[in-house]
């Protein structure tokens, strides 16, 4: 944040219960990042309450603080408001229309990240770009990937993410979005949201602070996706299989850590390649493409910096440990993820066994016995060598794989056998996939390997 707000209209903006006047240079939530003269805003959640805070922030030199709750503070330096989450937001905004950078927003249910990371790439070769840095995608890292936006920056790629209806709709009119990626509608959060229906109205919300006339880029082979309609946004559809799409790949050739394509753009063939494997990726890396396409990146320069893009995180992450190659794809998980990450390990070359070890996936409700069933058959039919799993829903993976016919299919009720087994079994050759939730840390069972082979 290097452009300055005025602190009336901040007040303004945010309802405060008082007018306040003088500008404010630097907006923080946390206590441990105050600065002279900056405004500090008191969050609550689950786990912590910022309102704890504000007497150590004012002491430490901010100028005002934000609460919603009444306490033993300076009554002049401190303004009330009804939600202090919204007053973040709400002074997002007011930043975000100070500023000229062209903003991209990006959601969807598998991808997004990826897809922003590639998208950044694409803008960085005619802009300077600045990014959602970590999981700073929901309705407290939006706004502050907004307020990190400087007055250099000429494009940033705004991550959006959501657990139920509304959210997204709120982060969108906060970044007020000069152009929107939807990757793909699949069942992560159907337990809220109750089916892919529904989580195709939440992820479409993007569209709510998207400027008329804008680019509304959108995955033209998922099936609810391809049939959207609005006269009042310029959509364009990317896609492998459907024809009918703007953007398009042809001519798909992988190795172990590389995919190589043809974009189909315009009456132009482009060669283009990805640093990283699978058509899912392809997908994403068309996305990417075409914002940076409409954005004004030359075609040409826009596919030669997809070679640039760098995997964020646990995300295919391959390493080599001593003769075994490790794939370390346990940031997320869900159906559609696991699906990927089956049939790019089944296309992968391999000297010895393509092993799949898998974790839960969370939030997937009355489904998800089933559908971790259906990611052991899916394995058996694609011809997975073995199958290792941890975790209460993961029993099904393990029925799944066997019903499926995978010869070698175990499970493990603790992340110490399951590493055991890994270390005494794996041989040079041997590609393991580790595929989970975030939540369920199978990261542990990755260090372990790691740190035994490396004796």
């Amino acid at each position: 944040m290097d452009i300055k707000l005025s602190l009336s209209a901040i007040c303004e903006v945010i309802c405060a219960d008082k007018k306040l006047f003088g500008e404010i240079s630097y907006i923080t939530t946390d206590s441990r990042d105050i600065r002279p003269g900056c405004l500090f805003i008191a969050l609550r959640g689950e786990n912590f309450d910022g309102h704890n805070y504000i007497g150590s922030a004012l002491l430490q030199g901010a100028q005002y603080a934000v609460a919603e709750m009444k306490g033993d503070y300076p009554k002049d330096r401190v303004l009330y408001v009804g939600s202090t989450e919204k007053a973040l937001r709400r002074i997002a905004l007011l930043y975000r229309n100070q500023l000229s950078a062209k903003i991209v927003a990006v959601t969807g249910s598998v991808g997004k990240t990826t897809t922003r990371d590639m998208t950044a790439a694409v803008l960085s070769a005619g802009y300077k770009t600045i990014k959602t840095e970590g999981n700073l995608n929901n309705q407290i890292g939006v706004p502050k990937t907004l307020l990190g936006i400087e007055s250099s920056h000429e494009a940033a790629v705004v991550e959006m993410g959501m657990s139920g209806f509304g959210e997204i709709e709120e982060l969108s009119l906060c970044a007020q979005p000069d152009a929107a990626i939807i990757t793909n509608i699949g069942l992560s959060h159907i337990l809220r949201l109750g089916s892919r229906e529904g989580i195709y109205r939440a992820k479409t919300e993007i569209a709510a602070g998207l400027k008329a006339g804008a680019p509304l880029i959108l995955n033209g082979d998922d099936d609810l996706l391809a049939s959207y309609r609005n006269p009042r946004f310029n959509v364009v559809y990317f896609g492998i299989e459907n024809p009918d799409c703007a953007v398009r790949a042809e001519n798909i050739a992988g190795t172990d850590s590389a995919t190589s394509f043809t974009i189909v753009y315009g009456g132009r063939r482009i060669p283009a390649e990805i640093p990283t494997i699978g058509k899912h990726n392809v997908l994403n890396a068309l996305a990417g493409f075409t914002a940076g396409v409409l954005m004004g990146v030359l075609p040409e320069a826009a596919a030669k910096a997809l070679a640039g893009f760098s995997p964020t995180g646990m995300r295919q992450k391959i390493v080599d440990c001593r003769g075994i190659t490790i794939v370390e794809d346990c940031y997320n998980a869900s159906p559609d993820s696991f699906v990927a990450a089956l049939n790019t390990l089944k296309d992968r070359s391999c000297t010895g066994r393509r092993i799949l070890i898998a974790a839960d996936m969370l939030e997937l409700g009355a489904i998800s016995s089933k559908a971790h069933y259906n990611v052991g058959v899916l394995a058996g039919k694609l011809g997975i060598d073995a199958v290792y799993a941890y975790g209460e829903m993961s029993k099904h993976t393990i029925i799944g794989a066997e019903d499926g016919g995978v010869a070698d299919a175990k499970y493990f009720d603790s992340k110490r056998k399951l590493s055991g087994h890994l270390i005494a079994n794996a041989k040079k050759g041997d590609v393991l996939w580790f595929k989970a939730s975030r939540g369920m840390k199978l990261e542990d069972v990755i260090q372990t390997v790691y740190e035994e082979r490396r004796k």
